[in-house]
């Protein structure tokens, strides 16, 4: 099936099967969406509906990701743009694999999606995860200082979850730490989660940073994470 999924990729993106979706990021202070992330979803018309999960990995080793990162960078810059037009002041969020970080034109590809849709930089986030980071530190941080130039803000995603010390938190060009949804979704009932999102909080504060809670499914789960000082939260 990974081969399948492989080989059917291509063709899929060219003819523009491979569907984005859109998750909201809601800004606590204000109670208003703010911005989305955009997700993939993969309507096989042989394997079925595929997730994430059943084709991104396969992607990333065969190296066919960095064309799936551009299709969808193209289609969220394009749907922002729309946004716009109908009034609505939202950013979106894309997600960027270890071959994008090592990729030295990908902030001219940004650039000129951004001027071709008239999208200011600051409504594209562009979200790395630790693990990412780490497969080359150097030369990632190159790419990111490249895109921070140009205006694009940067997320660490699933923060927590991977392997990152905080020297080299300290480094890396972000504006914003996401908190992985494993410690958010029971911070109701796990004081020990709470304790860990808490700290995390202010750890990104200290740095400067802006926080967006990831799992945030309920109205209690909300007033908690609004509590602790949390910007935005993102869920379903």
């Amino acid at each position: 099936q990974r081969l399948r999924v492989v080989s059917d990729l291509r063709g899929a993106l060219r003819r523009e099967e491979i569907e984005v979706w859109y998750q909201p990021k809601i800004c606590l202070q204000e109670g208003r969406v703010c911005g989305a992330e955009a997700l993939v979803r993969w309507p096989h018309p042989e394997l079925g509906f595929l997730y994430p999960d059943d084709f991104i990995p396969a992607a990333e080793q065969a190296g066919s990701i960095v064309h799936l990162t551009r299709y969808v960078l193209t289609k969220a810059v394009k749907q922002c743009r729309e946004w716009a037009d109908k009034g609505l002041d939202l950013h979106v969020s894309v997600n960027l694999s270890v071959r994008d970080l090592l990729d030295e034109y990908l902030p001219y590809h940004v650039l000129q999606m951004l001027k071709e849709n008239g999208v200011k930089p600051e409504q594209l986030t562009l979200e790395i995860t630790e693990s990412s980071i780490m497969e080359d530190v150097a030369r990632a941080v190159l790419v990111l200082e490249c895109l921070r130039d140009i205006g694009v803000r940067i997320s660490m995603d699933d923060f927590g979850t991977g392997h990152s010390s905080l020297a080299q938190l300290r480094n890396i060009p972000l504006d914003e730490l996401k908190i992985d949804k494993s410690f958010v979704m029971t911070i109701i009932n796990d004081a020990q989660n709470e304790a860990i999102v808490r700290t995390t909080i202010d750890l990104a504060h200290s740095l400067k940073l802006e926080v967006v809670a990831e799992g945030v499914e309920d109205e209690a789960t909300m007033r908690r994470i609004a509590s602790l000082g949390c910007e935005q939260a993102q869920g379903y």
